[in-house]
């Protein structure tokens, strides 16, 4: 995902096919787009899709793994290290597109409440995808961040999320980002920032008039990260369980039928290409210019 190249031409590939690529719209933000990925590439992966109609931020939500699994036989922890291979294809081919930033719903508040030995893999499977993934991501350029209790994890998992961050946010300073949310909750997210707060009101430190949606969000973990544009989630289920409750307040949502180890390139092009087609008015009218 590293190397530079001509507007016109990425990894080999012209980029002649797209309708977009003598769009000087288009090509600026492509050239955007590689400010941040030197190596992203929307006229030859989404040629139909205007690159400026490509989501800057998408939050997936990858359920399913446990249903993969069982349906086939297998523990479902089976099921969740086959996951990880489509997290390496989902982010790799995400920073292809365009796309800036990748927010990956890893392990929820509520998923403690699972078996205890899935629990233990998914743990296990956490330390082996960020020591197996470190030098690769950071040789790619991919900045990964965390969100989340990390403080209520195993030690081993805190070691390696942290060499994992550190490593990758070592050299230049832009890159795209991978956020992970590791023992997160939205609701438990939201409350933080609230007490932490109604602390500096109370310290003498902030007058609640001062308090407002952006001063609010300045206290989330996402903190610096733009909102999420696309919403995904695998396996069909209609829920957002407890993930990124403020920050996708305008994010289009996007379900699928596919399990997420069945989710590939070909399955994000769909989300990305069901996205372009939609018009976002965040409560407005539809003034927008169409591309």
């Amino acid at each position: 995902m590293t190397g530079s190249m001509n507007l016109g031409e990425a990894g080999g590939h012209p980029c002649a096919a797209s309708p977009h690529a003598e769009c000087p719209r288009a090509l600026s933000v492509v050239e955007r787009m590689r400010r941040v990925n030197p190596s992203a590439d929307p006229l030859t992966r989404l040629p139909d899709v205007h690159p400026e109609r490509i989501p800057r931020h998408i939050a997936i939500i990858m359920d399913g793994n446990g249903r993969w699994a069982e349906q086939r036989g297998f523990p479902r922890e089976f099921g969740h290290k086959n996951g990880a291979a489509s997290v390496r294809k989902t982010v790799r081919e995400a920073g292809l597109c365009g796309v800036e930033c990748v927010t990956l719903y890893s392990f929820s508040t509520e998923n403690w409440k699972r078996p205890e030995r899935e629990v233990e893999a998914l743990m296990e499977l956490c330390v082996a995808y960020c020591d197996g993934e470190r030098d690769e991501l950071a040789m790619e350029g991919v900045r990964v961040r965390v969100i989340g209790d990390t403080g209520a994890l195993p030690a081993s998992v805190r070691s390696s999320l942290d060499r994992l961050v550190e490593t990758t946010n070592m050299g230049k300073p832009h890159g795209p980002t991978l956020c992970l949310a590791v023992n997160y909750g939205s609701r438990e997210e939201i409350v933080r920032a609230a007490r932490r707060l109604a602390s500096q009101v109370a310290d003498g430190r902030l007058e609640p008039e001062a308090i407002d949606a952006g001063r609010f969000e300045s206290e989330l973990m996402t903190t610096g990260l733009p909102d999420p544009d696309l919403l995904v989630r695998t396996a069909g289920e209609m829920r957002l369980s407890n993930y990124l409750l403020w920050q996708i307040s305008y994010a289009e949502l996007y379900v699928c039928d596919e399990l997420w180890p069945e989710f590939d390139e070909a399955s994000l092009h769909a989300a990305i290409r069901a996205y372009a087609a939609r018009r976002r008015r965040f409560g407005g009218l539809d003034t927008e210019d169409p591309v």
